[in-house]
């Protein structure tokens, strides 16, 4: 598996992995509460690609994986009672792996990825933020060395998901 920056050539193809993931959650369980054309969509792979936050993962020549890493929380993570007072930290965003790849160590890849990027770019850990009902992702973050640390308004204004469980991971 490669994993790599996308490429301002990777917008559509990114753009089209992410539509494909929300048509298959829309049609089984849609636990990260995601909204086809709305997020993540065109305008933020865009955003995130130009910011080079924006990474894919493939095999064979197919994506299947993309996810945002950066150190942008992009909500209220100083209202959290963290574990540890840091302020030098990374957060994933928007991560999907293709649905029929699921639970075949893709993430664990991704993670290990994460961390090895984060660790060698001087930060201190890895933060990030999940829809509480997205089970299936809290499971793989503890099982992958994250802690829980609770459930937050990160003031991001998103009707239907008022609160966000938070986790943290560091070196």
């Amino acid at each position: 598996m490669i994993i790599k920056k996308c490429e301002i050539d990777d917008i559509e193809k990114i753009s089209e992995f992410y539509d494909n993931v929300i048509i298959y959650l829309d049609n089984h369980i849609n636990y990260p509460k995601w909204k086809y054309k709305i997020y993540p969509s065109i305008i933020s792979v865009t955003d995130n690609i130009n910011k080079g936050f924006q990474y894919e993962a493939i095999i064979n020549n197919e994506i299947v994986a993309s996810f945002v890493l950066n150190d942008d929380p992009e909500g209220s993570y100083e209202k959290a009672k963290w574990s540890k007072d840091i302020n030098k930290f990374m957060v994933i965003h928007g991560f999907a792996i293709k649905p029929e790849l699921q639970n075949k160590g893709i993430g664990t890849k991704i993670l290990e990825f994460c961390k090895e990027e984060a660790k060698k770019l001087g930060y201190q850990g890895i933060r990030l933020d999940v829809v509480p009902s997205n089970i299936p992702a809290k499971n793989f973050y503890i099982k992958n060395g994250f802690k829980y640390v609770s459930d937050i308004d990160l003031d991001r204004n998103i009707d239907d998901v008022p609160f966000f469980s938070l986790f943290e991971f560091y070196f």
